[in-house]
């Protein structure tokens, strides 16, 4: 990609928002479009970091036979009074935006539950077809009352929405832990910091449930966490028990013990039960007889993903200043950006041309009379992991690359900069 090209807009990184620099940045360079409160459009870069995070997501639960599908986002209100949850998301929570036509009275998607039912009795018929989960990622809606830090609580946002359909009890617990395996290898290969927390079903019913928590300090959340014993419990569950209650319920016999950390939800898996298939009256043939479906839901945040990487991704200088931000290797949109003198353009576009017949995505500063340093300090409000400098400095067939997240720089030949780039596909 030409710089040139994606108009990155010009910043005075002394102005943005202390309380979420990353997301500060790339809404000031044009990247990140706030339409109204809690309503954005993602420019090329969120685009690229979005489909990358996407893509481990998808490997992950392919790799464990789960099938990805596109549940309607607009949906009738029939399906909703089949379920009963209506009145609740409309009337009661408020959380559900509605559209009435002359023809119909439809939900934008808060969440999939009663379009996965519906959707899923119709190919999972007879207990043959079972054990069976159906994912997606789209976009959901909620009409949250106070939108706030950008992508981490607006009121469009992209998810990841899993539904298990099992036979009985003990297959969906099967099911529930597949997916807790699943969940793990997901948020080690992005690289977040998450415990597993018991909590509350609220709204989706069932009686298991656990969160995705990220230790973060930008969590709205307290979790309490056990590490003696490795388990964490959101502290809504625990409010209110008794000393009894908590020995009996968890295992806790002084709450005092626990360790209190400030965390974000990134997602949460629930053991529904039968309650969507038994409200909804959905059913498979079991030898002749009409059964229900035990199912789980399990939901992961990939726009709240994003935003917790991308202010984990800021980096300050000696004074504790915001300089720009340097994302994982992984899931960067573009590893590297070239930055050249203007007498050395032929030789950078050569290596230009080279990275990409490689397939590794990377910027060039393709922009004229700027001098080095001032490209440099543009390359790190875009995030490259590295920035490649073509001077007068250099030795023979070799380039200095740089780590904007260490400041560490070694001279390396183009075959070593294919190698360290391609570390991450």
């Amino acid at each position: 990609m030409r710089l040139s090209s994606l108009n990155i807009k010009k910043i005075n990184l002394k102005d943005i928002d202390n309380i979420y620099p990353a997301q500060s940045i790339l809404s000031k360079i044009g990247e990140l479009y706030q339409y109204e409160s809690g309503i954005f459009g993602f420019g090329n870069i969120l685009v690229k970091l979005q489909q990358n995070i996407e893509k481990i997501i998808r490997e992950e639960l392919d790799k464990a036979d789960c099938i990805e599908c596109l549940f309607a986002t607009m949906q009738p209100k029939s399906i909703w009074d089949m379920s009963g949850r209506w009145d609740r998301y409309v009337d009661e929570d408020k959380l559900m935006f509605t559209v009435k036509t002359d023809k119909n009275f439809y939900g934008l998607a808060p969440t999939a539950e009663e379009a996965c039912t519906i959707f899923a009795s119709n190919r999972l018929m007879s207990v043959k077809n079972l054990p069976a989960i159906y994912y997606q990622i789209s976009d959901k809606y909620r009409n949250e009352l106070r939108p706030r830090g950008y992508l981490f609580r607006p009121r469009v946002f992209t998810m990841m929405d899993a539904y298990s359909f099992d036979k009985s009890e003990e297959d969906m617990a099967k099911s529930y832990k597949k997916m807790h395996d699943v969940y793990l290898n997901i948020f080690k290969r992005l690289g977040l910091n998450i415990v597993s927390v018991t909590s509350d079903n609220g709204t989706m019913g069932g009686k298991v449930s656990e969160e995705w928590m990220a230790l973060t300090e930008f969590g709205e959340d307290t979790v309490l966490i056990d590490k003696e014993k490795g388990i964490g419990f959101n502290i809504e569950v625990l409010e209110g028990k008794s000393n009894e209650e908590l020995l009996d319920e968890y295992g806790i016999s002084d709450i005092n013990s626990l360790e209190s950390y400030k965390a974000l939800e990134m997602g949460n898996n629930f053991q529904l039960g039968n309650k969507y298939s038994e409200s909804m009256k959905l059913y498979f043939n079991d030898n002749n007889k009409n059964s229900t479906y035990y199912m789980g839901c399990y939901g992961i945040g990939v726009g709240r993903i994003m935003a917790v990487i991308l202010e984990n991704s800021i980096i300050k200088d000696n004074d504790n200043n915001v300089v720009g931000l340097s994302l994982p290797l992984n899931i960067a949109p573009y590893k590297a950006q070239i930055i050249y003198k203007d007498n050395k353009k032929d030789e950078a576009e050569k290596l230009y041309s080279t990275l990409l017949n490689d397939n590794i995505n990377v910027v060039i500063d393709d922009r004229e009379k700027l001098n080095i340093g001032s490209k440099i300090k543009d390359a790190l409000v875009i995030g490259t992991p590295y920035v490649i400098v073509i001077g007068d400095k250099g030795e023979d067939n070799l380039y200095e690359v740089e780590n904007t997240k260490t400041n560490n720089k070694e001279y390396l030949s183009v075959e070593d900069i294919v190698k360290l780039l391609k570390e991450s596909y």
